[in-house]
């Protein structure tokens, strides 16, 4: 069960339902991978809808493993998600999203 308070999101990959997070180190990996010059760069991508598959499926990549799995990119290419393309999207933003939220006191 994903905690929401804690930065996590879930989604189903091939049938399991897995808890993606962004540690700070998946944030970092983000930033080389995406070529994002800030991570508000790649958050207004997302707000605008200016976002490539490619971005979705590598924040998801970068969640996975932040969430404590070993995927690489490659897995995630032969991977059904439930919901299709807009349910990882929708993953891909609210991890975006979680990364960034500051709870409340």
């Amino acid at each position: 069960m994903a905690n929401p308070w804690t930065g996590e999101v879930a989604l189903t990959i091939d049938g399991e339902q897995r808890v993606l997070k962004l540690t700070l180190g998946a944030l970092a990996e983000l930033e080389q991978e995406l070529g994002a010059g800030s991570l508000v760069e790649l958050v207004q991508r997302f707000e605008g809808g200016a976002y490539s598959s490619g971005d979705v499926l590598t924040l998801l990549v970068a969640g996975l493993r932040g969430g404590g799995a070993q995927v690489t990119r490659d897995d995630l290419l032969h991977a059904e998600i439930a919901g299709g393309p807009m349910a990882g999207a929708k993953a891909a933003a609210e991890l975006l999203a979680r990364a960034f939220m500051v709870p409340e006191q």
